[in-house]
């Protein structure tokens, strides 16, 4: 059999684990996978580095893009560029917070021509599940959505409202009706309205204002309306670790319920969090470092099943408003283009390889998704490959990100890894593909 490329690495990272390997790229697919000295006479050959570890592409899931109607945050020719930088070779953009919002099939479509000819990675996009678009989902759906984000507490941004518990249960049962997934950035409001107080410039005063209770609370109604609905259901950005035991519980009985947690809350800590830091604050926020430990075990033990960025940027007024009041500033953090080298810079330090990485950052959000092309060395999969200097220490300055505001809580952080060079279907030089669900 003739093949375009074999790429040669001393270490790529497969589904049986790290080893030297030749792969062989036909088409845009990986057509086989052999000994790093597999014999290829007239194919075109790269051979990595010696520091340098073959990677499938990380599958990012969660990204907040925010065009059209917000490209001043961020938009797709940064945000995709950013990606590919940083590894990510796959992202499903969020329904939010981009006007319109994506909760229509019109809205969908003004999105797509938004993104045309701006990706440099392949983008799927995620719908919106709102009080206003019951009854019309399914039509989204077949429109090739990943599925629909609903919020159970304010979204922050006034076009795209929030869930009341009998509204979930409606929404649940209309896309158990075809099938689909919702998922679920999970705070419940009347808790947050009990903590309602300005928090100034104390990150801890921050924090406590959305305690874990709030998490805990809106979980265990979306366990309750899987179970009455028969829903598939995700959990976003999971910071809380006290809501562990109930989702343990869940998926023990069988509930198809699945969560994921964010590289911030695997990487910071409230503790050391800068008084008026305000790049730090997202929602949930970052806790306390017992609670990121648990979250790290969770991870390890299949109970947290994949890490996505949540990347939501804003512009610097936006993010830095208040002058270090935490009440005052934008909620998010932007971190898509360091979250490979985030998670893997904690996860060498307690013990986990590159494989485990890989297992968390792009096989199980890809299988998650749905994107069986996606995610892992093999043959028969999609070439989307990243060579990553593994053992490279460097410091993020936000100003050398490609995100389009140079405002990020990773700037000044140490990191390992960098990314070195990316194929999108077995070629340096393609541009991404709009990518339908399966």
């Amino acid at each position: 059999m003739s093949h375009d490329l074999v790429i040669r690495a001393a270490r790529a990272v497969l589904p049986t684990g790290e080893v030297p390997a030749a792969v062989f790229v036909s088409g845009g697919r990986i057509a086989g996978v052999g000994p790093v000295d597999s014999p290829a006479p007239g194919i075109a050959e790269v051979v990595l580095a010696p520091d340098e570890v073959l990677l499938p592409g990380v599958v990012d899931t969660h990204v907040h893009v925010n065009e059209p109607g917000r490209t001043e945050w961020e938009g797709f020719d940064s945000a995709t560029r950013a990606a590919r930088a940083g590894g990510v070779t796959t992202l499903i953009d969020m329904p939010l917070n981009s006007i319109p919002p994506t909760v229509s099939v019109d809205a969908l479509a003004v999105k797509q021509e938004a993104a045309a000819g701006k990706t440099h990675v392949n983008v799927g996009f995620w719908g919106g599940a709102v009080p206003e678009n019951f009854g019309t989902m399914r039509e989204l759906w077949d429109a090739g959505v990943f599925g629909f984000k609903c919020f159970l507490a304010p979204s922050g941004v006034d076009e795209f409202g929030h869930f009341n518990g009998g509204q979930l249960l409606r929404a649940m049962e209309e896309i158990a009706g075809f099938d689909g997934r919702l998922i679920v950035h999970a705070e419940d409001p009347e808790v947050l309205d009990a903590y309602d107080v300005a928090p100034g410039r104390d990150f801890g005063a921050f924090m406590a204002t959305r305690p874990q209770a709030a998490e805990t609370s809106a979980i265990a109604t979306v366990i309750h309306a899987m179970r009455e609905t028969g829903a598939r259901a995700h959990i976003l950005h999971l910071s809380a670790a006290a809501a562990l035991p109930m989702i343990a519980d869940a998926k023990a009985e069988g509930l198809p319920l699945t969560v994921e947690t964010c590289p911030h809350y695997l990487t910071f800590d409230a503790a050391h969090v800068p008084e008026g830091a305000t790049q730090y604050k997202c929602c949930p926020p970052i806790r306390s470092e017992e609670n990121r430990e648990r979250l790290w075990e969770a991870l390890a033990e299949g109970l947290i099943d994949f890490v996505a960025s949540d990347h939501s940027p804003a512009t610097a007024d936006l993010k830095l408003a208040g002058d270090g009041d935490f009440g005052a500033a934008w909620g998010g953090i932007a971190g898509l283009q360091t979250s490979l080298a985030a998670v893997w810079t904690g996860a060498r330090l307690r013990g986990y390889s590159l494989a485990h990485v890989m297992q968390w950052m792009s096989t199980r959000p890809a299988a998650w998704a749905g994107l069986g092309g996606k995610g892992a060395i093999e043959a028969g999969r999609d070439a989307d490959l990243v060579a990553f200097a593994a053992d490279v220490p460097w410091e993020v300055h936000a100003t050398e990100l490609a995100h389009k505001n140079p405002v990020s809580a990773y700037d000044g952080a140490a990191l390992a890894g960098r990314v070195r060079r990316v194929w999108l279907g077995g070629s340096e030089d393609a541009e991404g593909v709009m990518v339908p669900r399966p």
